[in-house]
């Protein structure tokens, strides 16, 4: 994967290039005004410390934020631990993966959220991300992540793309990323940073998720992020034999169960309860049935 940009709005090739030509203006004028007036030198000096200032600004100001997010980074990993080795025992699950652990410390999850977010953006919380959904917070993310036991030959389908945080966790692991987000604002953006994060191995699709992906299928695994009121046989229907789904449902009251689903050999499928959970609902189209 490259590696993400430092800024939520300048990439930073942009930036490089961009102080790359102020200094390059700055240092070439006073070249040319070697016979101009004192004055006039004296004005073009105060261009080029004008610009090494604000390079030395930008950069100093770039690495600070990078070295803060990283180290909030960090610290979100050791709660992420602490809490799966609390909740072990009902999600069989004590420890994750060296891999997931390291890709949750690896994708800035501050770019998917909304800049009035950012400050929590490495609290163990959800938050809001527009359109009446949420970004999962980070310990459901490793948790569902390690559940599907993701190789890195695998295809994963993951419905409801919401930020496109989660499907950049798996990006980190996985070959091939599928994922469907209905609503269509939240769709665009998250393939926009996808784009610009580098992540080539995830493809966006806009539409309802509840009938899958199936020219894609089947699937090694499958991630849902919405609560529908029951597993959806067409997502059990792409599921590789040995293939793993994971997915909130069932319960009562706005709660549900963060189900695993495992498909058999022979075609059928068996279930297990972990966490009660809360995610917003499974949306579909219109008239679906």
């Amino acid at each position: 994967m490259t590696s993400p940009a430092t800024s939520p709005n300048v990439p930073g090739t942009d930036r490089r290039r961009f102080l790359r030509t102020s200094l390059a203006g700055a240092l070439a004028s006073p070249i040319a005004a070697e016979a101009e007036p004192a004055g006039q030198s004296a004005r073009m000096m105060a261009i080029l410390l004008s610009a090494l200032f604000l390079f030395w600004v930008m950069h100093a100001g770039s690495s600070a934020a990078q070295d803060r997010h990283s180290a909030e980074r960090a610290r979100m990993v050791v709660e992420i631990a602490a809490i799966a080795r609390e909740t072990g025992g009902a999600t069989g699950r004590p420890s994750f993966s060296e891999a997931v652990m390291t890709a949750m410390g690896r994708v800035p999850r501050h770019r998917f959220v909304p800049f009035p977010q950012e400050v929590s953006a490495y609290k163990n919380r959800p938050l809001p991300i527009g359109e009446g959904q949420t970004i999962s917070q980070p310990f459901l993310v490793a948790l569902m992540t390690d559940l599907l036991d993701p190789k890195p030959g695998d295809a994963v389908l993951e419905v409801g793309t919401g930020s496109g945080y989660q499907a950049a966790i798996l990006a980190e692991l996985v070959a091939k990323v599928y994922t469907i987000e209905i609503v269509e604002p939240l769709g665009r953006r998250a393939m926009q940073l996808l784009e610009q994060l580098g992540y080539r191995n995830v493809e966006v699709r806009i539409g309802d998720g509840y009938n899958g992906w199936p020219e894609a299928a089947p699937f090694d695994s499958i991630v849902v992020t919405a609560a529908p009121a029951e597993i959806p046989k067409p997502l059990i229907d792409q599921l590789k034999p040995g293939g793993r789904m994971v997915i909130p449902a069932g319960g009562s009251y706005g709660w549900q169960y963060l189900l695993l689903v495992e498909k058999q050999p022979d075609g059928t499928s068996t279930t297990k309860r972990t966490l009660p959970v809360r995610f917003v609902p499974l949306t579909r189209d219109r008239g679906a049935k």
